[in-house]
């Protein structure tokens, strides 16, 4: 399996995981000139912008700590293309998540980082 096929299976188990917590997917993989967002999903009312990190059994370090501050604040600027795009409020209550999928470990982490603030 190549690193695309891992990488769209891995985000599959995740949009599984995550509406079997009560998420509701509403888009994947939503593309701009800046970036991706993996996938964007409603959940306590808020707009969800979920990143999905996988690493292999093998790895020393869980896959959320690659969400480092440059991901994050490019991760923000493809939320704001999307809202602006789907013709939303700035001011939408939004919230930045992330899915590490570790092995056969998955952790899901609810607001992993505040959009706009880095650190």
């Amino acid at each position: 399996m190549n690193t695309r096929e891992i990488g769209k299976l891995n985000e599959n188990k995740a949009k599984k995981y995550l509406e079997e917590n009560g998420y509701q997917i509403v888009d994947t993989n939503f593309n701009c000139k800046i970036g991706e967002i993996d996938l964007i999903g409603k959940n306590e009312g808020y707009i969800c912008f979920i990143e999905v990190k996988y690493r292999g059994n093998d790895s020393l370090a869980k896959g959320f700590y690659a969400v480092d501050k440059s991901k994050q604040k490019k991760i923000y600027k493809v939320a704001q293309v999307y809202l602006m795009s789907h013709k939303l409020s700035q001011n939408t209550a939004c919230r930045f998540d992330v899915v590490s999928i570790d092995g056969d470990e998955i952790t899901l982490i609810k607001n992993a980082f505040i959009g706009g603030k880095y650190g």
